[in-house]
């Protein structure tokens, strides 16, 4: 009885999760072109990939989305958090508000920016034009297309960040602000010494997460910016492999070019970096889980 309740879950976990897992590991030390049956070449595909002048480019454009997003998301997430946790008329509103971008599908807020960033006609050149302040080709320009990415996927998802840590505002301790109020704490000494301490789980959880989340960012980079319009033929990055992100040249290799062998060495590869990533944080937020409502 128990296993016939259990089949369904057990045919789905070896079938659709366990089995796509080992197979893509074998196919990632073989040449597989998905046409013809895959060709045994040990480790070729991952010494290639250490030569692959592409490769390093979308590893340095997810680097740059990564190092730069993940920090930025933190600390709009939590200046919003300190917003909306203010007992104001409407505060509600502005909760909804902010946290909307994060409900609405990602093409479509995708095809939004992109009129936004338009060179000639967007919403965003038009006001710094009536500003008198230079017009960047935004996602048209290899110096701008990074910038104007990372300024969409943030609009995407700080809403997420804020509600994490309003979640953990309602948490902070009103004796220990009551204190702090009486030693003659100000408003920044009081976040400095007890709110940013007690939202230390919370400032870790969404550090785990974003790093792994923006380390797989590929939506709005295909959308966004391949030639033709999402999906179009051979250059997808552009311009000039700018906005190039990891999964995307990962996608790239396995159905575009059909070396599903090389895109199979790229998943373990990107897979390695965010297990040893998260790993690392693990081991560096130690002291902060320690926060209020942490753990020793």
């Amino acid at each position: 009885m128990a296993l016939g309740l259990l089949a369904p879950w057990i045919v789905g976990f070896f079938g659709l999760f366990l089995y796509p897992i080992g197979i893509s590991l074998y196919y990632s030390f073989t040449n597989y072109d998905i046409l013809q049956p895959p060709q045994w070449i040990g480790f070729l595909n991952y010494a290639y990939m250490v030569h692959d002048p592409v490769f390093w480019q979308a590893f340095y454009n997810t680097a740059y989305m990564t190092v730069l997003g993940v920090p930025l998301s933190l600390a709009l997430g939590l200046g919003l958090a300190l917003m909306v946790n203010a007992r104001v008329r409407g505060v509600s509103a502005y909760r909804a508000i902010f946290y909307l971008p994060t409900i609405v599908p990602t093409v479509a807020v995708t095809i939004i920016w992109m009129w936004i960033f338009n060179p000639d006609y967007g919403l965003l050149n038009g006001l710094l034009g009536l500003l008198h302040l230079p017009t960047p080709g935004w996602l048209s320009d290899p110096g701008w297309s990074k910038p104007a990415l990372l300024i969409m996927v943030l609009w995407g998802t700080v809403g997420q960040t804020m509600v994490v840590y309003l979640a953990g505002l309602q948490n902070v301790s009103p004796e220990l602000m009551e204190a702090a109020m009486l030693d003659g704490a100000g408003g920044w000494a009081r976040l400095r010494a007890v709110v940013l301490p007690a939202l230390g789980p919370v400032t870790f959880y969404s550090a785990v997460t974003g790093v792994i989340s923006f380390l797989q960012l590929f939506t709005q980079a295909f959308v966004a910016t391949s030639a033709g319009g999402a999906g179009g033929a051979g250059d997808l990055g552009a311009p000039v492999h700018s906005t190039l992100l990891y999964s995307l040249y990962l996608y790239q290799n396995a159905f575009q070019f059909g070396h599903m062998g090389y895109a199979s060495a790229m998943a373990w590869v990107l897979f390695a970096i965010i297990f040893l990533l998260t790993v690392a944080l693990f081991g560096l937020g130690k002291d902060l889980v320690r926060g209020e409502g942490g753990t020793a």
